[in-house]
C-alpha cells in the first residue's frame, strides 16, 4: 500500500509506542494540569512539529548517517540527556522552594514566561523514544523497491501524527480534571511535580544509555 509494507504491524507497533510514558506526554499532560486545555494544545502542537522534524531527517537519510557515524547519535542523546536532566531538577528544586513558602505553593512548577510550544518542541527533538521510534523503526516499514518513497514516508506520518494526535488530547483533558483536584489538594501537585521531576530525570539516564542497535 503505497510503498508501506505490513501496515498493519506498523499501526499497532506504532500505538503500542505512542502510548508508552515518554518525556513529551507526560509534559503536555502535566501542561494541561498545570495551565489548561489551550496551552495543553499548545505543548501538543509543538510534540507534533517536533515529531515532523524527526520523521524529515529520517525520511532525508540522517537515520543511515546516524548508523554510519554513531558518534554523531551520541552527541544527539547526550545534548537531549542534559536538558532534561536539567528540566527535572529545575522542577524538583521549585516544588522544594514552594513547600519552604506554603503562600506561594500552587500546581505550576514552572515560570509563567515559559512558553508551552517551544518547550515541548525541544523537548520532543530530543524525546529518546521518539529518536529510537524514528531512527530504528519507522523505517523499517517502507519499501526500498517503491518509486515514490516520499509518499510512504508521508504516510507513515500521518498515521503516527493522528494516533499521538488522539492520545495526547486524551492527556490534555485528563490533565484539566487534575487541575481540580490540585486546586484543593495541595500537597498531592507538589507529589505529583516531585514526580514529574524524577520522570525527567530517569528518562534523562534512558536517553543517555540508549543505542541504536
Amino acid at each position: 500500500m503505497l510503498g508501506v509494507t505490513n501496515p498493519l504491524t506498523y499501526v499497532l507497533g506504532t500505538a503500542a509506542i505512542v502510548l508508552l510514558p515518554g518525556p513529551n506526554s507526560l509534559y503536555v499532560l502535566s501542561m494541561g494540569a498545570r495551565r489548561g486545555v489551550r496551552d495543553g494544545y499548545r505543548a501538543a502542537a509543538g510534540v507534533w512539529l517536533g515529531d515532523a522534524v524527526l520523521m524529515t531527517l529520517s525520511a532525508g537519510g540522517v537515520a543511515s548517517l546516524l548508523h554510519a557515524y554513531p558518534w554523531l547519535f551520541g552527541i544527539v542523546k547526550y545534548l537531549g540527556a542534559a536538558y532534561l536532566a536539567y528540566l527535572g531538577v529545575r522542577l524538583i528544586i521549585s516544588t522544594l522552594r514552594r513547600r519552604r513558602d506554603p503562600e506561594q505553593a500552587t500546581a505550576v512548577a514552572e515560570p509563567k514566561a515559559d512558553r508551552p510550544f517551544r518547550r515541548a518542541l525541544v523537548i520532543s527533538l530530543f524525546n529518546p523514544k521518539a529518536i529510537l521510534f524514528f531512527v530504528s523503526f519507522f523505517i523499517q516499514f517502507v519499501d526500498p523497491g517503491y518509486p515514490h518513497p516520499a509518499l510512504s514516508f508521508l504516510v507513515l506520518g500521518v498515521i503516527a501524527e493522528v494516533l499521538s494526535a488522539l492520545y495526547l488530547t486524551l492527556l490534555i483533558f485528563g490533565g484539566r480534571y487534575l487541575a481540580g483536584q490540585f486546586r484543593t489538594r495541595r500537597k498531592l501537585a507538589a507529589g505529583l511535580t516531585t514526580l514529574v521531576g524524577g520522570a525527567f530525570l530517569a528518562f534523562s539516564v534512558k536517553l543517555a544509555t540508549a543505542s541504536l542497535s
